[in-house]
């Protein structure tokens, strides 16, 4: 599967005028470890591409492997044909401009002023050309990663994609090239002059939180809970 080289602990991705924010530019991040520990901990990404002259979100599961996204679908989404590949020659299809994004909310900001009420979250947005994977090693890592990615672990404790289902996927991905972190924190920013209404102002904090496993109606009573389950 082709590498990507690892980051430094120092290193941070280069603004551009696609990823500077035109307001709150003082909630923007580059640096590549808050970056990963804002996409690797969350489950769920927004896709977003322009097909027939319109623009299109997609929800869907990601995996992160170094500086690559992957995302996977069905070889007959029409987003993922989009996307191309890479022909005979080794040389890559053009691809499809998209745009990812990946939201924490951590808090609901409550001010005393309706026109401050906000909330504190974290956020991703990735831009770049998403680029269909063909070549099979590397989409067989795809697809672990992205299964380990909703529980590590996983991909070692189910059976592995066939070659019926691995035809009928297809992956794509997204170098982390052109990114940014949005971080807000703190309470509410009222205006000085309402620090007096008669109105509560705080902070209500949103925390994820797991319930405990349902075993399957068929699964055989003597397969114990996994271990990676188990500290969830």
């Amino acid at each position: 599967m082709p590498e990507t080289a690892p980051p430094s602990a120092t290193a941070a991705y280069r603004p551009t005028a696609r990823t500077v924010p035109t307001r709150a530019r003082e909630r923007a991040a580059y640096d590549h470890e808050l970056v990963h520990a804002i996409l690797d901990e969350a489950y769920i990404c927004h896709l977003g591409f322009v097909r027939d002259g319109a623009p299109v979100v997609l929800p869907t599961l990601y995996g992160r492997v170094g500086e690559r996204l992957y995302v996977h679908g069905s070889t007959g989404s029409r987003p993922l044909r989009m996307a191309g590949g890479t022909d005979s020659g080794g040389t890559e299809a053009p691809g499809l401009a998209v745009c990812l994004t990946v939201t924490h909310v951590d808090g609901l900001v409550l001010a005393r002023s309706a026109f401050h009420h906000s909330i504190n979250y974290r956020s991703v947005v990735v831009h770049g050309i998403a680029r269909q994977v063909t070549d099979a090693e590397e989409r067989r890592a795809a697809l672990d990663a992205i299964v380990d990615h909703v529980v590590p672990g996983r991909s070692y404790d189910s059976r592995p994609a066939n070659d019926r289902e691995l035809a009928a996927t297809a992956v794509i991905r997204l170098d982390l090239d052109e990114v940014s972190a949005k971080v807000r924190t703190g309470g509410p920013n009222d205006d000085p002059e309402d620090a007096g209404l008669p109105h509560w102002a705080g902070v209500v904090p949103l925390a994820r939180g797991y319930g405990a496993p349902v075993p399957a109606d068929d699964l055989d009573p003597a397969i114990d809970l996994p271990d990676y389950l188990s500290v969830l």
